[in-house]
């Protein structure tokens, strides 16, 4: 059986293997940095959760005790989601300030671009005009455009394009005004906790969706940060022989008591994760749950973890050794955990050869 070292004698896997290792680990947790949002879109897991019930203090003493505690505990990376972020710019810089961290933002208010230059902004879209105007605004006005004023040619800006089971046709079209804007891609998948059917029930399906995605990482390689094999683990649900849910699911807050169960199944979980609420004291099961059944969570933050922290059951062969290290070092670029200019290189060489492309030569960039 081929051995780890074996893989990673070849140039590309080697150096991107390398710039991981040289990263070091990541100790993460996710944070409600607000309750507060405006927009209330259809599907929106925090408020179809409750989430924003929590109590939340009127200053930011609870904030700052947060951070330091976090520091203290060995947190080094930070998914800020809410609420809506833009609407306390002063807390994303406090967090800018102390950990490495991504921010998903609705675009509908530009963060500030001085003092944030490295922060990756995870920018919502959810289909074409007319899909994401109804979906998260009722119709009412023209958010991508608004978004893409924003953002454009901004380097820290990505797009996190959640797409619905029946709106594969959009796909293409978005991702070509998302990539004239100067910006790159990263594909979410649409769970419809509201209940809305039709084209955005998930039990429909995505067959047509990862064959769209695949399409468009065949097509703009250096764009993509999804990999082909991250979209077809959350549209299939299955990972070396692993059903997805709750039993497999390794981002759930180990301070969380309503989570002794699944970390005694023996399947492996990150030990350091809390999703922690807008009150900064509390957390709650996972990123994207309460009480959520499972099966309606293709979140690609969840399945990023999932992957990653399973190398062991991709050393089997050189294809699944690949698969697993194209999708890590995809997360690690677009949050930038490594060198954001090299990096993206690499993971665009490792893209275009996983779509199927003539094998890619290179020198090693680097001796790991």
């Amino acid at each position: 059986m081929p051995k780890l070292k074996d893989y990673l004698s070849e140039p590309l896997l080697g150096s991107m293997y390398g710039m991981i290792r040289s990263a070091g680990s990541v100790r993460p947790i996710s944070l409600d940095i607000t309750s507060k949002c405006n927009l209330r879109c259809a599907g929106c897991y925090y408020y179809a959760e409750g989430m924003d019930k929590v109590q939340v203090s009127g200053d930011d003493r609870a904030f700052d005790e947060l951070i330091e505690s976090e520091k203290a505990r060995g947190t080094n990376f930070v998914t800020v989601v809410g609420g809506e972020p833009a609407l306390v710019p002063d807390r994303l810089r406090k967090l800018h300030d102390s950990f490495k961290i991504n921010v998903a933002t609705n675009g509908l208010i530009q963060i500030p671009y001085k003092g944030l230059e490295e922060m990756p902004l995870g920018i919502a879209i959810w289909g074409n005009r007319e899909t994401d105007s109804r979906l998260r605004d009722r119709g009412r006005r023209d958010l991508f455009s608004v978004a893409l004023k924003y953002y454009r040619d901004d380097p820290r800006a990505f797009w996190y394009y959640t797409v619905a089971p029946g709106c594969a046709n959009e796909i293409e079209g978005v991702v070509e005004e998302c990539i004239e804007n100067g910006n790159r891609v990263l594909f979410n998948y649409y769970s419809d906790v509201s209940n809305l059917g039709g084209e955005l029930d998930f039990s429909r399906g995505f067959e047509e969706v990862h064959a769209e995605v695949e399409r468009m990482i065949g097509m703009y390689p250096d764009k993509m940060y999804t990999t082909r094999y991250l979209s077809e683990v959350i549209t299939s649900g299955t990972l070396h022989g692993e059903s997805w849910g709750y039993d497999v699911c390794t981002n759930l807050s180990v301070d969380n008591d309503v989570n002794k169960a699944r970390q005694q199944n023996g399947k492996p979980f990150n030990r350091h994760f809390r999703a922690i609420n807008a009150d900064f004291k509390t957390s709650r099961r996972c990123c994207t749950g309460i009480d959520r059944d499972c099966d309606s969570c293709f979140d690609t933050w969840e399945h990023f973890s999932w992957i990653m922290i399973n190398m062991r059951a991709h050393l089997g062969s050189r294809q699944e050794f690949g698969d697993w290290l194209t999708t890590v070092f995809a997360f690690y670029v677009v949050n930038r955990l490594v060198d954001f200019d090299e990096g993206s290189k690499l993971l665009a060489m490792a893209q275009e050869e996983s779509s199927g492309a003539k094998p890619v030569e290179m020198h090693r960039v680097s001796s790991y």
